[in-house]
């Protein structure tokens, strides 16, 4: 029997510039490409026209599009890893694999069970970087401890920089490597109780006139300042080596923002109890939370009487977006305004966002809290009033989204903002010093 190699497609659904995959074709042996619907992750989503589904399975037809031009094929299924491996061992001699590192508890513990697996079997497992530029312990302090600030880690992540980092996989050298294979059939939307919605996903290019516009634009929800990448990067079907490329080219502001990426997922890889849902800082796990569930389901519906709060909740419902700015307005609205627990309105972007990375959306909803590392004190309380005058100053952005916030039928205010910031001073004062004695 034929010994072959697999390269498990994960977060990195792309044959250009990939490291594991450019591993892999090196290898030495035929090349199987997989990819896995998991159903330990797709069992849990409760809408059935999640885009975010509907977006890797366009990935996956295209990666499939690409392999058949070779006489390649990739074989899809959905279903449980741990099942998915054993079948394939029992169909192909398989020597080594590969796939591209990934951060996150689950994703941690399902490299876990699978490598034991593949060891009990003499198959090799290895793992590469690939969705970041730096991971883990590359950008440390001179005292070897991991940073917790942004500014000096994004000034150590610059200085750190080689030409190196940035370069290319040359993947297409190694195409004729695939195994060749008649086309395999990836399994529809339908069949895995999933549905087509079929409205556009954001352009995978870069748009370097926006880019060069970016620091002036970016923070101006009503002007398209932004390069709506995020989706694309979250599944990796666009190399972070490219973008950075560019974006250190262009803007040093845009560059910055792909640093975050890193920085969050250096924080989840230092800090591993913020993956389970914990304050950065424990102190803030004393908040007493009011967690009014009529309040919070105003927030979720874009009902809360501030014009700006509810067209960034409509934008994120309607579309699996919101403006970064926004994301900041309203996250802070819901933890300081409503004094609403953040995991609750993390879970909600978990759900509705279509770029939702773990790492980066619990560090933003931390920040927005006070609770995160490099946060706004808790005493900084965003006034949506004074935001709204300051980035949306034409109303350009609310006219769209909340085109009745002048009309009676317009909800008033959930509660005043000086109230709300009283109230909330309170509250977190009095837990944070409970902990300090």
């Amino acid at each position: 029997m034929q010994k072959i190699n697999i390269i498990w497609f994960r977060r990195d659904l792309r044959l250009h510039d990939n490291a594991a995959l450019h591993h892999a074709l090196r290898s030495g042996n035929p090349v199987v490409p997989i990819f896995i619907f998991d159903r330990n992750i797709l069992d849990r989503l409760e809408d059935k026209a999640d885009r975010r589904v509907e977006f890797i399975h366009a990935a996956a037809v295209e990666i499939q599009l690409e392999l058949l031009k070779i006489w390649s094929s990739m074989e899809v299924f959905y279903g449980q890893p741990l099942e998915v491996f054993k079948r394939l061992l029992s169909k192909f001699a398989v020597e080594h694999v590969f796939a591209n590192h990934d951060y996150e508890s689950y994703a941690l513990e399902r490299d876990q069970a699978i490598r034991n697996l593949l060891i009990s079997q003499n198959v090799s497992f290895s793992t590469y970087k690939d969705q970041v530029i730096f991971e883990k312990g590359e950008v440390l302090k001179e005292d070897g401890k991991p940073y917790t600030v942004f500014t000096p880690y994004s000034r150590k992540w610059k200085a750190n920089l080689q030409p190196f980092h940035l370069k290319p996989y040359p993947t297409e050298k190694y195409f004729a490597n695939f195994y060749k294979q008649p086309a395999k059939e990836i399994p529809s939307l339908y069949s895995m109780g999933f549905l087509q919605v079929d409205k556009p996903f954001p352009a995978k290019s870069l748009n370097e006139e926006l880019v060069k516009s970016y620091a002036a634009q970016r923070d101006f929800p009503g002007v398209n300042g932004t390069s709506r990448l995020g989706v694309h990067l979250r599944f990796g079907t666009i190399s972070i080596r490219e973008l950075a490329l560019r974006g250190s080219q262009i803007s040093e502001t845009y560059l910055n923002e792909l640093i975050w990426r890193d920085f969050y997922q250096m924080i989840l890889w230092h800090f591993p109890h913020v993956g389970q849902y914990k304050a950065f800082k424990p102190e803030y796990d004393a908040i007493e939370w009011r967690n009014a569930e009529e309040e919070f389901n105003r927030w979720c519906t874009g009902q809360t009487g501030y014009p700006i709060v509810d067209a960034g909740m409509r934008e994120l419902n309607e579309t699996g977006f919101m403006h970064n700015r926004v994301r900041m307005i309203v996250a802070s609205f819901l933890c300081k305004h409503l004094l609403i627990d953040w995991r609750l309105g993390e879970a909600y972007f978990a759900q509705k966002l279509l770029d939702f990375d773990f790492s980066a959306n619990n560090g933003g909803w931390q920040w927005a809290a006070g609770s995160g590392c490099d946060a706004a004190p808790y005493f900084r309380i965003f006034n949506p009033y004074l935001q709204t005058r300051k980035f949306d100053p034409n109303l350009e952005y609310i006219k769209k989204w909340v085109p009745e916030f002048q009309e009676f039928t317009y909800p008033p205010p959930i509660i005043e903002h000086d109230e709300a910031r009283k109230r909330c001073l309170q509250v977190y004062s009095s837990a944070l010093k409970k902990q300090a004695h």
